[in-house]
Order: C-alpha cells, then structure tokens, then sequence
C-alpha cells in the first residue's frame, strides 16, 4: 500500500533533482525546468500530507477541509504559470540581445 512515506520520498528526490538542476545548468530554459520541478515536488508533498493528515475535529459536517492541499496546489500551480510566462520572456529578450541565454552571460540587466 503506497503512504505518506512514499509521497514524502518521491518529493524529497524531485526536490533533490530540481534543487540539483538549478544549481547547476547554465542554460536559462533548463534552470526554469528545473525550478518548475522544484514547484511540482512541493505539490505532491501538499497533497499527500492532506491526503493522509485529518485536520482536528474534522467531522462529516465539515467536509469542505479535505480539499485544502488540492487547492493549495491549485494556487501553487497558478503561481508556476506567471513564472514561466516571465521567466520566458525574460529568456527572449536575453537571446534577442545576447544571442545566447546562458545565464552566466545575463549581466545586461546590471546596467
């Protein structure tokens, strides 16, 4: 039977492997893969721990509380959508000016 236990393990490694990715790439759509990767551990993490945790004094009036992490998810990936959408225009306007969106490249924005 899959549990909390595996949930939390799956986040952990798609955390390690986003946080690991990030750090690492040079390239400025893989390091924004990489973070959207780190959102997407942080949601199986949520809804698992709303899956398996019953909140205090739940009862068959109040049912409306299970959905919480799947909402919050919801928020979550609402909140991936505008970042793609800004971190991919920001990579447009790199490559249209540098012609190249390796970010160790990106210091036209310090002027």
């Amino acid at each position: 039977m899959v549990g909390l236990e595996h949930f939390l393990i799956l986040s952990a490694v798609l955390f390690a492997i986003g946080l690991y990715g990030s750090l690492t790439r040079r390239n400025a759509i893989a390091v924004l893969m990489s973070i959207e990767l780190l959102f997407n551990a942080v949601n199986v993490a949520v809804v698992g721990i709303a899956r398996y945790t019953t909140p205090f004094g739940l009862t068959a009036d109040n049912v409306d509380l299970l959905l919480t992490g799947q909402v919050f998810a919801l928020f979550v990936v609402t909140v991936a959508a505008a970042e793609v959408a800004l971190g991919l225009a920001i990579v447009i306007t790199m490559y249209r000016t540098q012609g190249s969106v390796d970010v160790g490249e990106a210091n036209i924005m310090r002027h």
